[in-house]
This record gives structure tokens, C-alpha cells and sequence, in this order.
């Protein structure tokens, strides 16, 4: 039975099924089945199942066919569900003619005689009783003499009902081919759907994508324009103080070169001297950078570091480096250190230089700073790619003269400017 089938609810259930022949109640074969089907045929309604097994046997095969043929005929007709089993070819004929009459047969295969157990709906069983008793060995011209004996009419049923059946088995055959393409088109379609799926979901992520490389976009460049707005009004800011800072940055220079001097004069007895040319570069033992430029009349160097210039005493020299580059005159160093004196601030400005030539002015501010006992010092190295900053950095976090430093407040410079907190 398949998904979906349904049966009508029985009131009555009939049955004729086995052989019930009794010697005791005088009955044989056929009068048990006589008697069975008389009961059935009294009793048996519309609401009614009856079940027949081998109607029409045990007795002539005519009168047998004959008798079948009115019963069943008969319970049709009241309307009763019938399933009847026979033998009788004369049978076959009977869904031709009533309405309502279903022929039907159990397949067997005749290559192999022997049952497949598939019922065949539509189509009636073929007759394989010759073939089989020449399979278990009867006399061959027995079986052949008695295959002359058939009947024309068997013969040519029996040629159709071979026909029915290969055509029977072809159509199934078929229906499977178109089952099993119908399966593998599902899975196909499922397929297509599933990359259709696919797609949609690429190209959603590739709009998402677009859409989130646009909005960074617009952030770059709002970024942009407040680093551009922020350099213009650094800018506007250093031109304001250029008077000012110009006026501190002389005391500056005068205080280091002051200081400078004071230490050549109290480290020049026995101090090793050390031989430079101008146009090298001199790393102090105080720790600064610069670049020799001339030896003064009285054996004291003349060093520029970054934008100042200091006068220091030979021995104060610890190592020499040759020149990296030709001699650069005092305004080519022109990093601004300037020092204000209302607020006891020192800042020096970085910004335009290399990492080597801010690394010498910062050393040398920080120098100045401590010297001129100031308690902050603020670098202007500028935002750019950040290079000077992290080298400013580096200088004064090794410092140990350096307290504490850190990035100026927005509304002086911030990302910009460091101030350096300096301990004396």
C-alpha cells in the first residue's frame, strides 16, 4: 500500500479460504466451497469484506468458471469489497465485462519460474503449469503433446498476457528511468538554489563591502581635513610667536654657551685631548651630538648641536665620527629652541628635520634645559609620519634627567607637541 491509501470500515468480514472437505459430514471439496459461498452470498452487503481463495475449484472447470463468474458478478453488484483468488483462465475475462471487476496478478518470473512477490494491478496472471512440469522432469513428449492439446483461444490469451507483461515491465522499467530523473533533477535544482543562494549572499557582502570601504573613505578624508586644519592654525600660532620666541632664544644660546665654557674650564687640567677637524662630527660626554666647525685661538672648539652653537673645551670630546655630509653653516641649523622667560618654558622645534638632525637638537635642548635649570621642556616635532616623535620619545623615556613626559592638551598642539617634565 502507498502514503495515502484508504479503507471503508467492514461491518461483516467473509472468508473461503483452504480446502474444508470432510468425509464425517459427507462434504468434498467443491460442496465445502458450495456451502461457504452460499453463506457468503446470504449474508455479504455493501459494508461488507469477503475473501476467496481458489473460487470455482473442484469440480468441472466450466461449470466452476461459470458458478464464479455469477458470484462474484452478484457481489460486485451489492456493492460488497471482494478479493478472489482462481485459477480458471475463463476469469480473466470477467474486468471486460463488469464494471467494477479489477484483474490483478502476482509477477513471476519465466526465465527462472519462480515468484517475484510484486503485484502487477490491471493485468491477470499467465498460466505456467506446462512449463513448470517440464522443469521438474515429466516426460518431455508428454509436456509437448499436451501443449497440442490447449486450446487456440489459451494459447492466443496467453500470447497477449506475455505481451502485457513485457509491456507491463518496460512501463515500469521506465517509470523508474523517470523516477530516478526526477530525483537527480531535484538535486540539481537543489543545487542551483543553493548557489543561487551562494551568489546572493556574495553579493550582498561584496554591496556591504562597498558600502563600508565608502564610509572609511569619507572618515580618511574628514581626517585629513582636521590634520590640514590643525597644521594652518599651528601654523597661524608660530607665526604669532615668532617675535617673541625669536628674543629667547638668544638668552638661551648666551646661558649655554656661558655654561659650556664653565665646564671646558673646570675639566681642562689633565683631560685627554682628543684630535678633530672641523667638519667632524663629535659625540660630547655630556652626551649631545654636534658637528665640530672650527678651533678658536684659544684651543676651544666650536660645535653646532642642532641650532645652537657651543664653545666646549677639546677634552670634553669623547668620540669623533668622520663627517657624514658636507660642513653645514649655523643657519642651515636653525631648529628653534627658544625660552620664555614669564613661564620658565624652554621649547625647541623639530619639525622639517631628519630623524639624525632632530636626535643632535633634542639632545642639545635637553642639554640647555638642565643646565638653565628650567622644569619643562616643550618639543615641536610636528604630526607627519610620526619618526620624530618616536625618536623624541625614545630620547627621553632613556633619560634619566627626564621626570615624566607626555603629549600636549589639543589647544597646544596636541598629537604635535610633547612636554618634557625635566628633574633637575
Amino acid at each position: 500500500m502507498g502514503i495515502g491509501s484508504r479503507f471503508p470500515i467492514f461491518t461483516r468480514i467473509f472468508a473461503d479460504i483452504g480446502d474444508h472437505q470432510s468425509i464425517a459430514a459427507d462434504l468434498s471439496t467443491f460442496s465445502a466451497h458450495a456451502a461457504t459461498l452460499q453463506r457468503v452470498l446470504a449474508g455479504a452487503g455493501e459494508a461488507s469484506l469477503v475473501l476467496l481463495d481458489e473460487l470455482g475449484s473442484g469440480t468441472d472447470p466450466a461449470e466452476g468458471a461459470a458458478l464464479a463468474w455469477a458470484a462474484l458478478e452478484s457481489l460486485t453488484r451489492r456493492g460488497a469489497q471482494t478479493v478472489a483468488t482462481t485459477h480458471l483462465g475463463a476469469l480473466k475475462m470477467l474486468a471486460a465485462e463488469e464494471p467494477g471487476v479489477v484483474n490483478g496478478s502476482l509477477e513471476f518470473d519465466a526465465a527462472t519460474l519462480s515468484p517475484s512477490y510484486r503485484f502487477i494491478k490491471g493485468v491477470p496472471g499467465r498460466s505456467y503449469g506446462l512449463a513448470i512440469a517440464r522443469r521438474l522432469g515429466v516426460d518431455g513428449a508428454v509436456v509437448a503433446r499436451a501443449e497440442e492439446r490447449v486450446p487456440h483461444q489459451e494459447i492466443a490469451l496467453d500470447a497477449l498476457l506475455r505481451e502485457a507483461e513485457a509491456r507491463n515491465r518496460h512501463l515500469l522499467e521506465w517509470e523508474q528511468t523517470l523516477t530516478d530523473r526526477a530525483a537527480a533533477l531535484a538535486l540539481s535544482e537543489g543545487s542551483l538554489a543553493a548557489r543561487a543562494g551562494l551568489a546572493g549572499d556574495r553579493e550582498a557582502e561584496l554591496r556591504r563591502r562597498e558600502k563600508d570601504a565608502e564610509r572609511r573613505a569619507r572618515a580618511i578624508a574628514q581626517e585629513y581635513l582636521l590634520n590640514a586644519r590643525a597644521r594652518v592654525e599651528e601654523a597661524i600660532q608660530v607665526a604669532t610667536e615668532a617675535d617673541a620666541a625669536r628674543d629667547a632664544r638668544r638668552v638661551v644660546e648666551e646661558a649655554v654657551r656661558d655654561l659650556s665654557a664653565a665646564e671646558a674650564e673646570a675639566d681642562a687640567a689633565g683631560a685627554e685631548r682628543v684630535s678633530v677637524v672641523p667638519g667632524d662630527r663629535v659625540r660630547l660626554r655630556s652626551g649631545g651630538l654636534g658637528t665640530m666647525v672650527e678651533q678658536r685661538e684659544d684651543g676651544r672648539l666650536l660645535v653646532v648641536a642642532g641650532s645652537l652653537r657651543l664653545v666646549v673645551a677639546p677634552d670634553q670630546v669623547a668620540e669623533v665620527f668622520p663627517p657624514a655630509a658636507p660642513v653645514r653653516s649655523y643657519a642651515a641649523e636653525s631648529a628653534a629652541v627658544t625660552a620664555r622667560a614669564d613661564d620658565a618654558e624652554q621649547e625647541v622645534d623639530l619639525r622639517g628635520m631628519r630623524v639624525d638632525e632632530a636626535e643632535m637638537a633634542m639632545l642639545a635642548a635637553l642639554d640647555a634645559a638642565v643646565l638653565a635649570g628650567y622644569p619643562l621642556l616643550k618639543v615641536i616635532h610636528g604630526k607627519g609620519t610620526g619618526a620624530v616623535r618616536e625618536r623624541v620619545h625614545e630620547l627621553v623615556r632613556s633619560d634619566r634627567r627626564v621626570t615624566r613626559f607626555g603629549l600636549a592638551p589639543h589647544n597646544q598642539g596636541g598629537s604635535g607637541v610633547t612636554i618634557v617634565e625635566l628633574g633637575g
